[in-house]
């Protein structure tokens, strides 16, 4: 079945022709992705990706997190051990095995993204089933031989205006150099993501650490650290970063003395940290991020609240980000607290924040963004990331931080096909929540259409410094 125009939209018949009316006037506005996981290459290489499971399948934690919590194993699905090895590689076999337990994902947001896909990708309006499964596959691979499917082209069709990836700190970026040396006009900025070397638990973090600061040039001190730390992020800048990202278990933030941070960085170098430095030296770098990002402009972004790798067994075998990261409950007024009193009424600094745990999005999140200058909301994350969630921040939040204190929408995916599908719900949700505030006399038509178009495009253009 064709997508239905008027998905996501109110029942009421009222509301629904006004959530209509704005979203058409929204729809094809550019999309703004200022956070994502992409991959650099794709753009700078421009070859045609490999085939049907490539491009749905191994890169998208939503699908094979569902698929695994059904007795689907990982090997099964081709997702490469940790030594990078996969062991099943009929890619055919696996796309059978996918369409065998489609059923498995009614009323995901998942669904939504697939089927929009889809459609308005590859002209396909089938359901998938086992009986269509090798039909489509065929379809998907030809296709994806053509010069349209390749990622640029994508990147035009997408009317994507520009997209963010998310990079290491030790990463060369020469695929950002790549692209920018081909001319080519798409706008792919890398993002500053130091969490390797700024988490005292990580694998290897001692010696991370000793190769970050030779690769800087700078001395093995507290000192020569923090100096890694601004010359990496010059390099980024150079090469068209706007924001740095931090994806921290808690939201702690400290301030230390200088002398409490060099006794505390030589602990932890040292290897085997105790829970209590771990965390502590988390908390002090997010602090010393966000003083950084007052020198040199990166707008911060924290992602707390994640029980990253749950699953022992699925993270022996196959590594991280297999889909077994859980939201964890998350304090932030108190948290923040130190943070904010170093930096937080500062109106030249912008720290994006996020939650896993919705149930502080009313009771600290907004409270905390409505009031601080360098505080602003990111959308609904992760697991969030779908229609009710979304649905649900608005509730949550407006009434207390409002819209302007929020930066829009942005899509976090690794699965380059769902970047329009997913800023497509977005789009249709905040219009639908709209036409609710216009049919209830809490705000008029024409400033809703102005307020779609900031939370669709201009937010997050603004925020991000883009």
């Amino acid at each position: 079945m064709p997508l239905h125009p008027d998905r996501l939209f109110p029942a009421d018949p009222t509301v629904r022709g006004l959530a209509r009316e704005l979203y058409q006037s929204v729809k094809d506005l550019p999309i703004v992705s200022p956070h994502g996981h992409t991959e650099p290459r794709w753009y700078a290489e421009d070859a045609a990706f490999p085939d049907p499971v490539a491009l749905f399948i191994k890169p998208d934690h939503y699908i094979f997190r569902m698929l695994y919590s059904q007795g689907v194993s990982l090997e099964a699905l081709g997702i490469p051990d940790r030594d990078g090895n996969p062991k099943k590689t009929d890619d055919r076999a696996i796309w059978r095995l996918f369409a065998e337990n489609w059923f498995l994902f009614r009323s995901t947001p998942s669904r939504l993204w697939f089927e929009h896909s889809l459609e308005t990708v590859f002209g396909i309006t089938e359901r998938l089933t086992p009986l269509n499964a090798d039909r489509i596959y065929d379809q998907i691979a030809e296709a994806l031989q053509t010069p349209e499917l390749r990622p640029r082209a994508l990147y035009d069709r997408f009317r994507i205006e520009a997209i963010s990836t998310t990079d290491a700190a030790t990463d060369d970026l020469r695929y950002h150099d790549a692209v920018l040396a081909s001319g080519w006009h798409g706008r792919v900025l890398p993002a500053y993501r130091p969490d390797f070397v700024i988490d005292p638990e990580r694998e290897g973090f001692p010696q991370r650490v000793a190769e970050f600061v030779a690769l800087a040039g700078t001395p093995m001190s507290w000192a020569g650290y923090l100096d890694a730390h601004r010359v990496r992020r010059a390099y980024f800048k150079a090469r068209g970063a706007t924001s740095s990202d931090h994806g921290h278990p808690s939201a702690r933030t400290a301030n230390l003395s200088r002398g409490e941070a060099e006794a505390l960085f030589d602990r932890v170098v040292k290897g085997n940290p105790s829970p209590e430095d771990a965390e502590l030296f988390r908390a002090q770098m997010l602090t010393e991020m966000a003083r950084m990002s007052l020198e040199d402009g990166l707008v911060m972004q924290i992602h707390p609240g994640s029980f990253r790798n749950h699953n022992r067994d699925v993270f022996a075998a196959y590594g991280p980000d297999k889909g077994a990261d859980i939201p964890a409950r998350t304090d932030y007024v108190r948290a923040l607290k130190p943070l904010l009193d170093e930096v937080g009424n500062r109106s030249d600094l912008t720290i994006i924040l996020f939650t896993l745990d919705e149930t502080t999005y009313g009771r600290e999140l907004a409270p905390l963004a409505g009031h601080y200058p360098a505080l602003r909301l990111g959308p609904a994350w992760w697991f969030y990331d779908s229609p009710e969630g979304m649905l649900r921040y608005r509730q949550l939040v407006t009434e207390t931080a409002g819209f302007y204190n929020t930066v829009g929408f942005n899509d976090d995916t690794r699965a380059y096909l769902s970047i329009p599908a997913r800023h497509d719900v977005a789009r249709r949700v905040d219009c639908s929540y709209l036409a609710g505030q216009v049919a209830t006399h809490l705000m008029d038509l024409d400033e809703a259409h102005e307020v779609a178009s900031d939370l669709a495009y201009g937010l997050a253009k603004k925020a991000y410094r883009i």
